[in-house]
């Protein structure tokens, strides 16, 4: 399935829906928590291979916060997101690390493209600490461990892999952990910067936007790779199809009882949509209007959220 979606929680909806599955989908296990009225968590786990084919992502587990009215966001609020964000990757990082080894955070992205930039204006703000081992241990607590951080550009600017950037790297610094920050694609406009997904399998940059890079994983690196992804564009056909979604709830609710309506809404038009936008080539990545003031508040609190973990 053409998921055009970075999100497992998105990805295991589309399959329900599609595949007209009330109860779980076969090889995930999902359960969800409220932190507030404004903040939910859901937890994806693919358990097995059956999961992995359903929803086309690795087996592991997949942690998205969903955040509301984060275009008028307030600072206390700010710092419930980060300590959600903090809480759910100590986890992680706790699973795959002993508490004083060596963690490297990449900031993937372009800088000078808004949407995209979200990878590198974190990195601006990650507390690094391995320089100050080295040179200035005095100032060391017991509870401090070695953080290293990097943006290493985009392909179109480098003519450099990023997956190729990181091997040397890992190759020369040896850490034990690589945390991945990275721009992601969603299915729905309620989601643009408004959602953070954490997963412990790796990412493949680009994947949701059909532009994929060489991947970032265990697999290819030799370290474990955690990726904290934040949705930030979404192509025409997939808002074209929540505006159908939502025209079509507005008809239901004036005319309770058509058939015709109601099989409609079960339906999954967004390849219908795509496959009639991409011959006039209509079928363009979207970014809402705000999207400077989101990325800005974003970027402060995953950056919080991150260096709390630490």
């Amino acid at each position: 399935m053409n998921f055009r979606t970075d999100l497992a929680v998105e990805r295991r909806d589309v399959f329900k829906k599609v595949n007209n599955i009330k109860d779980e989908v076969p090889g995930l296990e999902s359960n969800e928590k409220e932190i507030s009225k404004d903040i939910h968590v859901y937890k994806v786990t693919v358990k097995n291979e059956e999961g992995e084919k359903a929803i086309s992502k690795p087996i592991g587990n997949y942690i998205t916060i969903d955040v509301k009215k984060m275009k008028n966001i307030q600072e206390d609020e700010k710092e419930k997101i980060a300590n959600t964000i903090s809480e759910e990757l100590k986890e992680l990082i706790k699973n795959l690390t002993h508490k004083k080894d060596e963690i490297l955070v990449v900031g993937l992205g372009n800088l000078y493209s808004t949407p995209d930039s979200l990878g590198p204006k974190v990195i601006q703000n990650i507390d690094v600490t391995r320089h100050i081992f080295k040179y200035l241990p005095q100032y060391i607590s017991e509870d401090d461990r070695e953080v290293s951080a990097i943006s290493p550009g985009v392909l179109g600017t480098t003519g450099i892999e990023t997956q190729e950037i990181l091997k040397g790297i890992v190759s020369n610094v040896k850490p034990k952990l690589i945390l991945v920050i990275d721009s992601l694609a969603s299915k729905s406009i309620k989601r643009i910067s408004s959602s953070v997904q954490i997963s412990d399998t790796g990412i493949i940059p680009g994947a949701g936007v059909g532009n994929k890079r060489k991947e970032l994983s265990k697999d290819t690196l030799g370290v474990p790779v955690i990726a904290i992804g934040i949705p930030t564009v979404v192509d025409v056909a997939t808002i074209t199809n929540d505006c159908l979604e939502l025209f079509i709830e507005k008809l239901q609710n004036e005319a309770k009882s058509n058939d015709y309506l109601n099989k409609l809404k079960e339906e999954n038009n967004y390849e219908e949509i795509k496959e009639a936008l991409i011959p006039k080539d209509f079928n363009l990545i979207v970014t809402p209007k705000e999207i400077d003031e989101l990325i800005e508040n974003m970027t402060d609190i995953v950056a919080k959220g991150i260096n709390k973990s630490f």
